[in-house]
Protein backbone atom coordinates (compact mmCIF):
# COMPACT_ATOMS: atom_id res chain seq x y z
CA UNK A 1 0.00 0.00 0.00
CA UNK A 2 2.71 2.57 0.98
CA UNK A 3 4.34 1.50 -2.55
CA UNK A 4 1.49 2.44 -4.49
CA UNK A 5 0.68 5.91 -2.67
CA UNK A 6 4.39 6.84 -3.16
CA UNK A 7 3.80 5.96 -6.62
CA UNK A 8 0.60 7.67 -6.85
CA UNK A 9 2.40 10.76 -5.29
CA UNK A 10 5.15 10.58 -7.97
CA UNK A 11 2.63 10.66 -10.77
CA UNK A 12 0.50 13.63 -9.20
CA UNK A 13 4.09 15.40 -9.03
CA UNK A 14 5.26 14.22 -12.60
CA UNK A 15 1.67 15.94 -14.19
CA UNK A 16 1.84 19.05 -12.44
CA UNK A 17 5.58 19.47 -13.71
CA UNK A 18 4.29 19.03 -16.73
CA UNK A 19 0.99 21.32 -16.16
CA UNK A 20 4.22 24.34 -14.97
CA UNK A 21 6.29 23.07 -17.89
CA UNK A 22 4.00 23.60 -20.29
CA UNK A 23 2.27 26.95 -18.72
CA UNK A 24 6.01 27.93 -18.76
CA UNK A 25 6.27 27.48 -22.57
CA UNK A 26 2.97 29.28 -23.26
CA UNK A 27 3.89 32.87 -21.58
CA UNK A 28 7.98 32.36 -23.52
CA UNK A 29 5.81 31.86 -26.71
CA UNK A 30 2.94 34.62 -26.03
CA UNK A 31 2.33 37.10 -29.18
CA UNK A 32 3.79 40.41 -28.09
CA UNK A 33 0.54 42.10 -28.92
CA UNK A 34 -0.96 41.07 -25.96
CA UNK A 35 1.77 42.66 -23.78
CA UNK A 36 1.17 45.55 -26.94
CA UNK A 37 -2.95 45.70 -26.07
CA UNK A 38 -1.99 46.98 -22.18
CA UNK A 39 -0.52 50.52 -23.87
CA UNK A 40 -2.80 53.42 -24.03
CA UNK A 41 -1.78 56.12 -26.33
CA UNK A 42 -3.58 59.54 -26.17
CA UNK A 43 -3.33 61.06 -29.51
CA UNK A 44 -4.35 65.00 -30.29
CA UNK A 45 -5.01 65.67 -33.90
CA UNK A 46 -5.37 69.78 -35.13
CA UNK A 47 -8.01 69.01 -37.13
CA UNK A 48 -8.81 67.61 -40.92
CA UNK A 49 -8.24 71.13 -42.56
CA UNK A 50 -7.08 69.18 -45.96
CA UNK A 51 -6.35 65.72 -47.45
CA UNK A 52 -2.86 65.60 -46.03
CA UNK A 53 -4.25 66.02 -42.86
CA UNK A 54 -6.62 63.17 -43.17
CA UNK A 55 -4.04 60.86 -44.34
CA UNK A 56 -1.91 61.53 -41.53
CA UNK A 57 -4.88 60.98 -38.86
CA UNK A 58 -5.83 57.64 -41.18
CA UNK A 59 -2.00 56.47 -41.12
CA UNK A 60 -1.99 56.75 -36.93
CA UNK A 61 -5.20 55.31 -36.86
CA UNK A 62 -3.98 52.37 -38.85
CA UNK A 63 -1.08 51.91 -37.53
CA UNK A 64 -2.59 51.95 -33.80
CA UNK A 65 -5.02 48.92 -35.19
CA UNK A 66 -1.92 46.83 -36.29
CA UNK A 67 0.34 47.38 -33.18
CA UNK A 68 -2.71 46.24 -30.77
CA UNK A 69 -2.36 49.51 -29.45
CA UNK A 70 -5.53 51.46 -27.63
CA UNK A 71 -5.71 54.92 -28.97
CA UNK A 72 -7.82 57.99 -27.59
CA UNK A 73 -7.92 59.94 -30.95
CA UNK A 74 -9.06 63.58 -30.30
CA UNK A 75 -10.17 66.44 -33.16
CA UNK A 76 -9.03 69.97 -31.95
CA UNK A 77 -10.50 71.63 -34.83
CA UNK A 78 -7.82 73.93 -34.86
CA UNK A 79 -8.02 75.53 -31.60
CA UNK A 80 -5.26 75.24 -28.96
CA UNK A 81 -7.30 75.30 -25.97
CA UNK A 82 -9.35 72.45 -27.11
CA UNK A 83 -6.05 70.22 -27.19
CA UNK A 84 -5.34 71.40 -23.88
CA UNK A 85 -8.48 69.93 -22.79
CA UNK A 86 -7.26 66.68 -24.39
CA UNK A 87 -4.59 66.42 -23.51
CA UNK A 88 -5.69 66.98 -19.43
CA UNK A 89 -8.05 64.68 -19.94
CA UNK A 90 -5.62 61.76 -21.07
CA UNK A 91 -3.95 62.27 -17.99
CA UNK A 92 -6.68 62.13 -16.09
CA UNK A 93 -7.52 58.69 -18.06
CA UNK A 94 -3.91 57.71 -17.05
CA UNK A 95 -2.77 57.22 -20.84
CA UNK A 96 0.59 55.27 -20.99
CA UNK A 97 1.85 57.71 -23.41
CA UNK A 98 0.61 60.98 -24.92
CA UNK A 99 1.14 62.10 -28.74
CA UNK A 100 -0.26 65.14 -30.29
CA UNK A 101 0.68 67.58 -33.11
CA UNK A 102 0.82 71.16 -31.70
CA UNK A 103 -1.51 73.73 -33.47
CA UNK A 104 1.13 76.78 -32.36
CA UNK A 105 5.23 76.19 -31.21
CA UNK A 106 4.42 77.95 -27.41
CA UNK A 107 1.78 77.63 -25.05
CA UNK A 108 2.21 74.50 -23.60
CA UNK A 109 4.34 74.47 -20.75
CA UNK A 110 1.75 74.05 -17.92
CA UNK A 111 -0.30 71.65 -19.35
CA UNK A 112 3.41 69.57 -20.51
CA UNK A 113 4.56 69.84 -16.35
CA UNK A 114 0.70 68.27 -15.42
CA UNK A 115 1.70 65.34 -18.14
CA UNK A 116 5.13 64.97 -16.17
CA UNK A 117 3.72 65.04 -12.79
CA UNK A 118 1.69 61.64 -13.94
CA UNK A 119 4.28 60.18 -14.87
CA UNK A 120 3.13 60.45 -18.56
CA UNK A 121 5.82 60.82 -21.34
CA UNK A 122 4.81 62.73 -24.45
CA UNK A 123 5.43 62.36 -27.89
CA UNK A 124 5.16 65.87 -30.15
CA UNK A 125 4.83 65.19 -34.02
CA UNK A 126 4.49 66.82 -37.57
CA UNK A 127 4.74 70.15 -35.83
CA UNK A 128 7.54 71.43 -33.31
CA UNK A 129 7.37 73.40 -30.03
CA UNK A 130 8.66 75.07 -27.97
CA UNK A 131 9.45 75.31 -24.41
CA UNK A 132 11.16 76.45 -20.83
CA UNK A 133 12.58 73.16 -20.02
CA UNK A 134 13.49 70.76 -22.60
CA UNK A 135 12.66 67.90 -20.95
CA UNK A 136 9.18 68.59 -20.28
CA UNK A 137 8.45 65.99 -24.10
CA UNK A 138 10.24 63.12 -24.88
CA UNK A 139 10.91 63.76 -28.31
CA UNK A 140 9.85 64.31 -31.75
CA UNK A 141 8.79 62.43 -35.01
CA UNK A 142 7.86 64.43 -38.39
CA UNK A 143 9.02 66.41 -40.84
CA UNK A 144 12.05 68.92 -41.57
CA UNK A 145 10.40 72.48 -42.18
CA UNK A 146 13.46 74.10 -42.83
CA UNK A 147 15.09 71.51 -45.38
CA UNK A 148 11.72 71.48 -47.17
CA UNK A 149 12.19 75.27 -47.51
CA UNK A 150 15.51 75.07 -48.88
CA UNK A 151 14.92 72.62 -51.53
CA UNK A 152 11.80 75.18 -52.73
CA UNK A 153 14.79 77.41 -52.87
CA UNK A 154 16.81 74.80 -54.69
CA UNK A 155 14.79 74.30 -57.42
CA UNK A 156 13.97 77.95 -58.37
CA UNK A 157 17.56 78.16 -58.51
CA UNK A 158 17.91 76.07 -61.35
CA UNK A 159 14.65 76.70 -62.91
CA UNK A 160 15.82 80.63 -63.36
CA UNK A 161 19.23 79.37 -64.65
CA UNK A 162 18.17 77.47 -67.35
CA UNK A 163 17.38 78.36 -70.61
CA UNK A 164 13.68 79.25 -70.14
CA UNK A 165 14.43 82.70 -68.25
CA UNK A 166 17.50 83.93 -69.93
CA UNK A 167 19.04 87.24 -68.56
CA UNK A 168 15.85 87.67 -66.74
CA UNK A 169 17.63 88.60 -63.47
CA UNK A 170 19.78 90.91 -65.30
CA UNK A 171 16.37 92.95 -66.06
CA UNK A 172 14.69 92.96 -63.17
CA UNK A 173 14.92 91.02 -59.88
CA UNK A 174 12.45 87.70 -59.97
CA UNK A 175 9.43 88.04 -57.85
CA UNK A 176 7.92 85.69 -55.42
CA UNK A 177 4.71 85.48 -53.26
CA UNK A 178 5.13 83.59 -50.74
CA UNK A 179 1.74 82.31 -49.02
CA UNK A 180 2.64 81.01 -45.17
CA UNK A 181 0.68 78.38 -43.22
CA UNK A 182 -0.89 79.00 -40.09
CA UNK A 183 1.20 81.90 -38.03
CA UNK A 184 3.47 80.61 -35.15
CA UNK A 185 3.53 77.14 -35.96
CA UNK A 186 6.54 75.08 -36.72
CA UNK A 187 5.71 73.95 -40.21
CA UNK A 188 5.06 77.90 -41.33
CA UNK A 189 8.18 79.04 -39.45
CA UNK A 190 10.87 76.51 -40.64
CA UNK A 191 9.53 76.25 -44.47
CA UNK A 192 9.79 80.33 -44.27
CA UNK A 193 13.32 80.40 -42.47
CA UNK A 194 15.00 77.63 -45.09
CA UNK A 195 13.41 79.37 -48.29
CA UNK A 196 15.45 82.60 -47.14
CA UNK A 197 18.24 80.81 -46.18
CA UNK A 198 18.38 78.87 -49.92
CA UNK A 199 18.19 82.30 -51.32
CA UNK A 200 20.37 84.10 -49.28
CA UNK A 201 23.09 85.90 -51.75
CA UNK A 202 20.85 86.00 -54.77
CA UNK A 203 20.08 89.41 -54.77
CA UNK A 204 18.52 88.77 -58.32
CA UNK A 205 15.29 87.13 -56.41
CA UNK A 206 12.68 89.08 -54.31
CA UNK A 207 10.26 88.53 -52.12
CA UNK A 208 7.56 91.06 -53.18
CA UNK A 209 4.80 89.81 -50.81
CA UNK A 210 4.30 87.20 -47.73
CA UNK A 211 1.54 86.53 -45.79
CA UNK A 212 -0.64 83.56 -44.00
CA UNK A 213 -3.11 81.58 -45.56
CA UNK A 214 -3.78 79.40 -42.60
CA UNK A 215 -2.58 76.03 -44.52
CA UNK A 216 -6.34 76.81 -45.79
CA UNK A 217 -7.36 76.41 -49.63
CA UNK A 218 -10.17 78.98 -49.42
CA UNK A 219 -7.80 81.08 -48.04
CA UNK A 220 -5.63 80.41 -51.23
CA UNK A 221 -8.06 80.97 -53.34
CA UNK A 222 -9.04 84.81 -51.07
CA UNK A 223 -5.20 85.85 -50.64
CA UNK A 224 -4.44 85.22 -54.33
CA UNK A 225 -7.54 86.50 -55.73
CA UNK A 226 -7.22 90.03 -54.09
CA UNK A 227 -3.80 90.16 -55.00
CA UNK A 228 -4.05 89.66 -59.07
CA UNK A 229 -7.00 92.21 -58.98
CA UNK A 230 -4.40 94.33 -58.22
CA UNK A 231 -1.08 93.20 -59.27
CA UNK A 232 -0.18 90.66 -62.18
CA UNK A 233 3.50 91.00 -62.05
CA UNK A 234 4.66 87.98 -60.50
CA UNK A 235 7.23 85.51 -61.63
CA UNK A 236 6.94 82.94 -58.44
CA UNK A 237 4.38 81.80 -56.46
CA UNK A 238 5.80 79.48 -53.65
CA UNK A 239 3.16 78.23 -51.13
CA UNK A 240 3.41 76.31 -47.67
CA UNK A 241 1.26 73.81 -48.87
CA UNK A 242 -1.35 71.62 -51.02
CA UNK A 243 -4.40 72.90 -50.05
CA UNK A 244 -4.09 76.55 -50.65
CA UNK A 245 -1.79 76.14 -53.60
CA UNK A 246 -5.00 74.18 -55.57
CA UNK A 247 -6.90 77.40 -54.21
CA UNK A 248 -4.67 79.37 -55.66
CA UNK A 249 -4.50 77.79 -59.05
CA UNK A 250 -8.11 78.70 -59.01
CA UNK A 251 -7.40 82.12 -58.66
CA UNK A 252 -4.94 82.46 -61.50
CA UNK A 253 -7.16 80.62 -64.12
CA UNK A 254 -10.12 83.06 -63.13
CA UNK A 255 -7.48 86.23 -64.19
CA UNK A 256 -6.86 84.30 -67.15
CA UNK A 257 -3.15 83.36 -66.47
CA UNK A 258 -2.01 79.97 -66.77
CA UNK A 259 -0.43 78.48 -63.69
CA UNK A 260 2.77 76.89 -64.34
CA UNK A 261 3.60 79.17 -67.25
CA UNK A 262 2.96 82.37 -66.60
CA UNK A 263 3.45 82.20 -63.09
CA UNK A 264 6.04 79.39 -61.45
CA UNK A 265 4.38 77.57 -58.73
CA UNK A 266 6.52 75.35 -56.16
CA UNK A 267 4.38 73.46 -53.48
CA UNK A 268 4.65 71.77 -49.89
CA UNK A 269 2.83 68.20 -48.80
CA UNK A 270 2.62 65.74 -52.27
CA UNK A 271 -1.01 64.94 -52.25
CA UNK A 272 -2.40 63.44 -54.55
CA UNK A 273 -4.14 66.96 -56.40
CA UNK A 274 -0.80 68.50 -56.53
CA UNK A 275 1.21 65.82 -58.60
CA UNK A 276 -1.58 65.37 -60.89
CA UNK A 277 -1.15 69.17 -61.30
CA UNK A 278 2.56 68.89 -61.76
CA UNK A 279 1.83 66.19 -64.54
CA UNK A 280 -0.62 68.58 -66.17
CA UNK A 281 2.49 71.09 -65.75
CA UNK A 282 0.23 73.56 -63.64
CA UNK A 283 2.92 73.18 -60.78
CA UNK A 284 6.76 73.27 -61.58
CA UNK A 285 8.15 71.44 -57.84
CA UNK A 286 6.48 69.57 -55.59
CA UNK A 287 8.01 69.07 -52.26
CA UNK A 288 6.78 65.89 -50.26
CA UNK A 289 5.74 66.52 -46.43
CA UNK A 290 5.30 62.73 -45.43
CA UNK A 291 2.32 61.97 -43.50
CA UNK A 292 2.62 58.15 -42.68
CA UNK A 293 4.04 58.80 -39.30
CA UNK A 294 1.82 56.06 -37.69
CA UNK A 295 4.43 53.56 -37.68
CA UNK A 296 6.95 55.48 -36.41
CA UNK A 297 4.66 56.89 -33.70
CA UNK A 298 3.52 53.78 -32.66
CA UNK A 299 6.82 52.39 -32.39
CA UNK A 300 8.36 55.05 -30.29
CA UNK A 301 5.27 55.11 -27.99
CA UNK A 302 5.92 51.83 -26.99
CA UNK A 303 9.65 52.79 -25.98
CA UNK A 304 8.62 55.27 -24.30
CA UNK A 305 5.54 52.91 -22.25
CA UNK A 306 8.48 50.71 -22.09
CA UNK A 307 10.53 53.41 -19.94
CA UNK A 308 13.04 53.32 -22.66
CA UNK A 309 14.93 56.84 -24.33
CA UNK A 310 14.17 58.02 -27.85
CA UNK A 311 16.05 59.96 -30.15
CA UNK A 312 15.10 63.77 -29.36
CA UNK A 313 14.65 64.68 -33.03
CA UNK A 314 13.70 62.27 -35.47
CA UNK A 315 12.57 63.03 -39.19
CA UNK A 316 10.91 61.19 -41.81
CA UNK A 317 12.13 60.37 -45.24
CA UNK A 318 10.48 63.21 -48.04
CA UNK A 319 10.89 63.66 -52.05
CA UNK A 320 11.26 66.09 -54.11
CA UNK A 321 9.12 66.23 -57.68
CA UNK A 322 9.85 68.59 -60.14
CA UNK A 323 8.76 69.16 -63.86
CA UNK A 324 12.37 68.01 -64.86
CA UNK A 325 11.41 64.60 -63.46
CA UNK A 326 10.02 61.30 -65.50
CA UNK A 327 6.65 61.89 -64.06
CA UNK A 328 5.40 58.98 -65.21
CA UNK A 329 7.23 57.26 -62.60
CA UNK A 330 5.88 59.14 -59.91
CA UNK A 331 4.00 56.20 -57.28
CA UNK A 332 0.06 57.50 -56.75
CA UNK A 333 0.30 58.96 -53.22
CA UNK A 334 -3.01 57.57 -52.03
CA UNK A 335 -4.49 60.75 -50.22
Amino acid sequence: MKKILILTGLLILIAMGIIIFQFLQMEQTKPDNIMEEKIIIGFSQIGAESAWRNRNSESIKNAATSAGVQLLFKDAEQKQENQIQALRSFIAYQVDVIAFVPIVETGWDNILREARAAGIPVLITDRKIKTSEEKLYAGFIGTDSEEEGRNAAKFLLKKFSKADYPDKSKKNPIRIVEIRGTEGSSPAEGRTAGFRQGLEGHQDFKIIYSTSGDFLRSKGYEIMSKYLDKNKKIDVIYSHNDGMTLGIIDAIHEHGLLPGKDIVIVTIDAEQAAIDALKKGEINCVLECNPNTGPDIMSLSKKLANGESIPRFQHVHEEVFTEYDDLSSIAPRGY
